[in-house]
C-alpha cells in the first residue's frame, strides 16, 4: 500500500477529520483537532527532517497508540535508526505520548499498521466521547 492508500483507510473510519499543515496530513476524531490519532508524512521540514522523507517515494505514518502497544511494538528498542524502511520506532517526537512511526510498511506490517490505525482510532474516540460529556 502506498501513502494513498492508507489515508484512504483512515478517512473511511467513523466520525474522521482531515487537516493539513506544514506538509503533514493530520487525522482526527470529531471537530477537536488538538491531537490527531494519525499523521502522514512525506517530505522533510524546519521542524522535523530525522526520517529523510525527502528520499523518492518515502513516506512515515506516525500513529498514537495505547501504552501496551507502544511498549510490545518498541519498548526499550535501541534501534534508532529513523530511516529505516517496514520498522516500528517510537515517534521521534511524540514517543513520550505513545505515539509509533514506520516508514512505507510492507509485507506483514501493512495490516499490522492498518490495526494499529483502527487501535488509535478507538483510543481517539473514547477520549473524544469523554471530552464531549464534560
Amino acid at each position: 500500500m502506498n501513502q494513498a492508500d492508507f489515508e484512504a483507510f483512515v478517512a473511511k473510519l467513523p466520525n474522521v477529520e482531515r487537516e493539513d499543515n506544514f506538509g503533514y496530513a493530520f487525522f482526527f476524531v470529531g471537530s477537536d483537532h488538538r491531537l490527531p490519532f494519525v499523521s502522514f508524512a512525506a517530505a522533510d521540514n524546519a521542524y522535523d527532517a530525522v526520517s529523510q522523507l525527502d528520499r523518492a517515494g518515502i513516506f512515515r505514518i506516525n500513529i498514537g497508540v495505547s501504552k501496551a502497544s507502544f511498549q510490545a511494538l518498541v519498548g526499550e528498542s535501541s534501534n534508532r535508526d529513523y530511516t529505516a524502511v517496514n520498522t516500528f520506532l517510537p515517534h521521534p517526537q511524540y514517543a513520550a505520548r505513545n505515539f509509533i512511526c514506520i516508514l512505507n510498511p510492507e509485507g506483514p506490517n501493512v495490516q499490522k499498521t492498518k490495526t494499529l490505525i483502527e487501535e488509535a482510532h478507538a483510543l481517539a474516540s473514547r477520549q473524544a466521547e469523554k471530552t464531549n460529556k464534560h
